[in-house]
């Protein structure tokens, strides 16, 4: 009987340890990839970039048209002028040629810079925003996903990934837009989507 009784307490035990490890841990987890793909914020960074490259790419093009007629100008006056105009104007057009290349790496340089500054602060406001809702939601962990991840495989209710997307871009949209007065409709969305995640 005292044997019977060990095994029902220790089988007790073993029963309590396994329920209080299984609800030990609340987990959530991030695709990345996908939030900063369908993220609006980023969106407007990528075209606000993208204008300022196409103005100031396009006054590069006028700088390189500009030299590719001197250049061609060179060409058909070359023989003309002599063998020593020749030579100074090539050496000329070489020197500007260099400082074209330069411009150009230094201006890909500049673009990169500033996208990846940018870039930077949107990656922080959406990581404080995770930290955010984790302890909103009382999660333990949240996991990234992405090409890198070390999550091969998790459970479609505990993908994160859709409801922070539409409240990070209700967020960031209320803070935008300007004719935007009530905020009511964001929070009214955003509770469902945080039951279904629990």
């Amino acid at each position: 009987m005292k044997k019977s009784l060990l095994i029902l307490g220790l089988a007790t035990m073993l029963f309590s340890c396994n329920n209080s490890t299984s609800n030990e841990f609340k987990t959530g987890y991030v695709d990345s990839a996908k939030l900063f793909k369908d993220y609006e914020e980023v969106k407007d960074v990528e075209s606000k970039l993208k204008i300022k490259a196409d103005e100031k790419g396009k006054a590069f093009e006028s700088e390189v048209a500009s030299f590719q007629k001197e250049a061609e100008s060179f060409q058909r006056n070359a023989a003309q002028k002599g063998q020593a105009w020749a030579q100074q104007k090539a050496k000329q057009l070489q020197q500007k040629e260099q400082e074209l290349q330069m411009k150009q790496n230094s201006l890909m340089q500049e673009l990169q810079k500033q996208q990846q500054e940018e870039m930077d602060v949107v990656v922080n406001k959406v990581k404080e925003y995770i930290a955010e809702y984790a302890k909103k939601n009382n999660l333990d962990y949240v996991y990234n996903t992405d090409d890198a991840s070390t999550i091969i495989y998790g459970k479609e209710g505990y993908d994160l990934t859709d409801t922070i997307l539409k409240e990070l871009n209700a967020k960031y949209k209320g803070v935008s837009a300007v004719a935007k007065t009530d905020e009511a409709p964001v929070k009214e969305e955003a509770k469902p989507a945080e039951g279904e995640k629990k």
